[in-house]
């Protein structure tokens, strides 16, 4: 896995550590402050191994840890939008007026700014080269007058503060989301402790594919946000905006940037469900054996003013006036922005996130033949729409199916009593009225069927925010987290229960809480009626059904290999403890346009590639004899 959020980097469980770093030993939590300081420029670690400040000053570990402690946990997680835009500079509008000229109107302006078509009655006379003098006859005249206009939403969850991940590789105009993909997908390959390369040559190239995208494309200024307001804000398009916003794109990035991949591509666009889509599409083709390693993964940085306030309008996000009202304050501080969500508790609306994550499936025998360390499993994803609507972003009766079905194959692979004592909910827990009723009501009536009394239910926007089409990933890369260390995350803005959530069967808590499961249940109510759940298994559960499959021995054997992918692993951590990060980024290299390749009827041979890509396809429709032979 690998990735960064709000909460800080993927790889090795930082991200997860952080949101539960209350509860960690003081040398984990020690690490986790220094490793997040290290990626936020506050603090520098040299190659003889001591450490200084941002300031260039040495210091060890500790002072460090110490001094930048508090600046780390406030510049962290959700908190007050640090674009200077949200704040007390404003975001940058125009308003319409009709402006009423009692006198003609003499202006200089320079040649190249004036519009190629003039009103017929405006007056246009040479001053020189580069510069004319317009006269505009005296009446009405319609304009648009620059403002600046106070924003009403300035909570989001922000990846930390002085982390750009375009600043560690060529990037050249990128949108903020595809950089994080490159940041993300880089990092789940430092995680994996393989070598890509390596891994790739052991594989027919069709034996891999990638499933990555968002929900909303790219709307910042470097891909289509920059593009769809080109003409009103008077500036260019440029030939990389168009391309570039596509939803799909965070795929395309990863074959034709990290991977070199020829092999199975796509996204599949689901709203809030959008990462458990392409999960799903990463599990059926392993399922099905078309696919033996599948990079699935998401990216989202939806933190622009015209898409905020596109949530906005709809009431969506908890804005300004609506968390005054909740908490009967006059003025918000920087507290009340770090409490902005709050699922299943009295709450206004949800908070932006941005958050890119990315995993590697590998089927079981690949995955035990090169070592490859096992953080979890997931057996299926369900996915159900809403049917019949009123409002297409209200919520509807699929994600009681989706879960549903969840619980029915956990019950079936681990038993009742796994299902019902070593399970746990990681909830969309959007902090919206209508979610916290709706979709705690879905998990009473489920863990009702079950038989279910004290379902655990943890809910990670409250730390990252909602990242859109990412939020899927946030809780499935915070659900291995809880394997790894055997704790939940709470709920830390969840100062009470709201009257009108559904409790009975429900363990809500605002403080860690040591947990081991055997499963955990991803679920995720989208706009629109998106409703996906997925089914994710516990390392231990994972080679428990391993031995089953596999048997003894070459569980042994596995356990010997993986002990040179952790030492790789190892080395990774080390130096992005530090802030010393290098993303695969390979730009021009071994491009191939067709002239080169060796095509034959049963393969086709592509120069790089260790196997050629096997032709053999599966016919299951039959075969018509045409009574003609070819010699």
């Amino acid at each position: 896995m690998g990735g960064v959020n709000p909460a800080g980097r993927t790889s090795g469980h930082q991200a997860f550590r952080r949101t539960v770093l209350d509860a960690l030993p003081d040398d984990d939590q020690a690490q986790t402050l220094l490793g997040l300081a290290a990626m936020m420029r506050l603090a520098d670690a040299q190659d003889d191994g001591t450490w200084h400040d941002a300031q260039g000053h040495p210091l060890d570990a500790a002072t460090l840890v110490e001094r930048t402690r508090q600046r780390v946990l406030d510049h962290t997680l959700i908190r007050r939008i640090e674009d200077p835009r949200f704040n007390a500079e404003g975001l940058p509008a125009n308003r319409r007026a009709t402006l009423a000229l009692d006198a003609p109107l003499t202006f200089r302006v320079r040649r190249r700014q004036l519009p190629d078509d003039l009103p017929p009655t405006w007056q246009v006379r040479e001053l020189d080269r580069r510069h004319l003098e317009v006269t505009v006859p005296a009446g009405e005249m319609d304009v648009m007058l620059p403002e600046t206009r106070p924003a009403q939403v300035r909570a989001a969850g922000q990846l930390p503060s002085g982390f750009e991940p375009s600043h560690f590789y060529r990037s050249v105009h990128h949108p903020r989301g595809l950089s994080m993909a490159i940041f993300a997908a880089s990092d789940c390959l430092g995680d994996s402790g393989l070598t890509w390369d390596e891994l790739r040559d052991r594989l027919d190239p069709d034996q891999v594919a990638v499933y990555a995208g968002n929900s909303i494309g790219q709307l910042d200024d470097e891909g289509w946000g920059g593009l769809l307001k080109s003409f009103v804000s008077g500036k260019r398009a440029t030939s990389k905006q168009m391309p570039l916003g596509y939803g799909q794109m965070p795929a395309d990035f990863l074959n034709a940037y990290v991977l070199g991949s020829v092999g199975g591509t796509g996204a599949a666009l689901g709203a809030c469900a959008s990462f458990l889509y392409n999960l799903r599409l990463g599990v059926d083709d392993i399922r099905a054996g078309r696919r033996r390693v599948v990079m699935v993964g998401t990216s989202d940085a939806p933190i622009t003013p015209e898409i905020v306030e596109g949530f906005r309008a709809m009431g969506a996000l908890a804005d300004d006036d609506s968390l005054r009202a909740l908490d009967a304050l006059e003025l918000l501080t920087d507290a009340d922005y770090q409490r902005a969500c709050r699922p299943f508790a009295r709450n206004c609306g949800f908070t932006m996130g941005e958050s890119s994550q990315f995993l590697m499936l590998m089927d079981d025998s690949l995955a035990l033949e090169v070592g490859a360390e096992l953080l979890g499993s997931v057996p299926e994803v369900f996915v159900n729409a809403d049917g019949w609507k009123r409002s297409i972003s209200a919520p509807g009766i699929g994600n009681y199916i989706t879960l549903g079905k969840a619980a029915s194959l956990v019950r079936d692979m681990l038993g009742k009593h796994a299902l019902r004592h070593r399970t746990f909910l990681h909830a969309h827990g959007t902090s919206t009225p209508k979610n916290r009723v709706t979709e705690s009501h879905v998990f009473d009536l489920v863990a009702r069927a079950h038989g279910i009394e004290d379902w655990p239910v943890t809910a990670i926007k409250a730390f990252v925010g909602h990242s859109q089409g990412g939020a899927a990933g946030d809780q499935l890369a915070s659900a291995l987290g809880s394997f790894a260390h055997g704790l939940l995350p709470g709920i830390p803005t969840l100062d009470a229960v709201a009257d009108d959530v559904h409790t009975d069967r429900l363990r809500f808590f605002r403080d860690p809480y040591a947990f081991e499961a055997d499963a955990a249940f991803i679920n995720a109510k989208g706009f629109g009626g998106n409703n996906a759940t997925g089914v994710v298994l516990s390392p231990g559960v994972t080679e428990r059904l391993l031995t089953a499959r596999h048997g003894a021995a070459a569980m042994a054997d596995w356990r010997a290999r993986r002990e040179a992918t952790r030492e790789t692993a190892a080395a990774y951590y080390h130096d992005a403890d530090r802030g010393h990060f290098a993303p695969r980024y390979r730009f021009g290299e071994g491009v191939l346009e067709g002239p080169e390749l060796d095509v034959g009827d049963d393969a086709i041979q592509i120069p790089g590639y260790a196997k050629p890509v096997s032709l053999a396809v599966d016919n299951p429709f039959g075969r018509l004899d045409d009574g003609e032979e070819d010699s």
